[in-house]
């Protein structure tokens, strides 16, 4: 059973200075990708800037900041497209800055999608140094930026915003920083409705950890004043003389949590008090529970309201049956058959990598969080075109891949990564000048 991971990192220099090579590899990327969408949009004669910040859902966000909630576009077939159905935490900041800038309100939901992807960068590289050490850090990042749809980043899309809470709130955890993490979580649950894959990850977390103390004073008899210290990597019990203090794995020689199993070494370090992961855990679902909330009393239709803003849109959770259907039917053609071909291999992919996630013994918030963010990607029955999009904030399922990638030589990694970022430059811009992200 994967356990809730934490190390002791060597005195190395802060976490900014850690992760500055990622980020400024990150801001390459995104640089680049905006040139090439910029020229490319040129040449066709359309505006880059429309095509990131007023076109897609984009506009549903701008409507929200500028107008409020109770916008809806009925369609020929009955179909009910309510703005409710967009969570209001980015559509806030727009207004927020549109208020002390002179930006519109889409200027203003770019610069929130600037700044938030920077953040994101930063929160991917802080979870995955935390576990595997500060060059699988900066190529989790690298390879978080090169995504094929990793324009979306750069979008005034919610997916920068959410995955940046995510990561910080996961990192929070893992420090064990509750109060924090429940914020955090808070937060993401008010930016889209997969923010129940963080509040899961935190509750899942925190009662890992009442149940290993509650375990451990039961193996030592500890009543308080001579309480055991639990190794939390390995679920092991260490009886001391001090106060209920958990031991946590002694990290590896790189200075990278031991991904595999735990040491056989403990190093004794303060433990938070159980209030404040008890505040930590009824903090997180707050942002989403509220939000749906009010939309059911909004639309007058009770705590599930929001489900029926959702099937407005042809939206919901149906297993994937929706989806297998739509992968089946590709194969009544050839030509749609490879596209078929190629879907079947995506999702194999993403298993193959959550299943080596799971075999490297990957710290139980993160399983559970890119869990949840799976299923509610995969099983949804509508908008099969966003699907990568929505895979997007499944940051940890690259780190098995940026563990592969750090092993080489820095320049054979580099060659590789450039390679994919001018590969994903170049297919961003053809996206968003195509059909786009639904």
């Amino acid at each position: 059973m994967t356990d809730l991971a934490t190390r002791v990192a060597p005195a190395r220099g802060t976490l900014p200075r850690r992760a500055a090579p990622a980020l400024l590899g990150y801001a390459a990327v995104r640089i680049l990708g905006l040139l090439v969408l910029a020229a490319w949009s040129a040449a066709r004669g359309s505006s880059a800037l429309t095509l990131l910040g007023a076109r897609w859902d984009s506009l549903w966000y701008t409507r929200v900041a500028e107008l409020g909630y109770g916008y809806e576009v009925r369609l020929p077939n009955g179909d009910v497209h309510s703005n409710l159905a967009f969570f209001p935490l980015l559509p806030w900041l727009e207004r927020l800055l549109h208020a002390v800038t002179p930006l519109s309100y889409a200027d203003a939901g770019l610069v929130v999608s600037l700044l938030a992807s920077l953040a994101a960068a930063g929160g991917i590289f802080a979870v995955a140094d935390r576990v595997y050490g500060p060059r699988a850090g900066v190529c989790a990042v690298l390879l978080w930026a090169v995504l094929p749809v990793g324009i979306v980043q750069s979008m005034a899309y919610s997916e920068s915003l959410f995955t940046a809470l995510a990561a910080w709130s996961l990192y929070a955890v893992l420090t064990g920083r509750w109060v924090s993490a429940g914020v955090l979580a808070a937060l993401a649950g008010l930016t889209r409705p997969v923010g129940l894959a963080v509040v899961a990850a935190v509750w899942a977390a925190g009662v890992l950890t009442f149940v290993r103390e509650r375990g451990a004073r039961d193996a030592c008899g500890g009543d308080g004043a001579h309480g055991p210290a639990a190794d939390v990597r390995a679920g092991r019990v260490a009886c001391t003389g001090g106060a209920h203090e958990p031991t946590r794995a002694l990290s590896a020689p790189d200075g990278a949590l031991h991904a595999t199993r735990a040491l056989p070494l403990t190093l004794r370090a303060p433990h938070p008090p159980a209030w404040r992961r008890v505040l930590g855990l009824l903090l997180a679902p707050l942002g989403a529970a509220g939000y749906v909330l009010w939309v059911g009393r909004r639309t007058g239709k009770g705590p599930l309201g929001y489900l029926d803003v959702q099937a407005g849109w042809r939206n919901g959770f149906d297993g994937g049956y929706a989806f297998a259907r739509f992968v089946a039917d590709k194969f009544t053609s050839l030509p749609s058959a490879l596209a078929g071909v190629g879907l079947i291999a995506g999702v194999v992919l993403l298993i193959a990598l959550y299943a080596t996630g799971v075999r490297q013994r990957q710290p139980l918030p993160l399983l559970v969080y890119t869990g949840v963010v799976l299923a509610l990607a995969l099983c949804a029955s509508s908008y099969f075109g966003s699907k990568p999009r929505l895979l997007m904030p499944a940051f940890p399922l690259l780190f098995p891949l940026a563990r592969a990638l750090a092993r080489p030589r820095t320049a054979r990694s580099a060659l590789v990564t450039a390679g994919l970022a001018v590969l994903a430059a170049v297919y961003g811009a053809f996206w968003l000048n195509g059909s786009g992200p639904p």
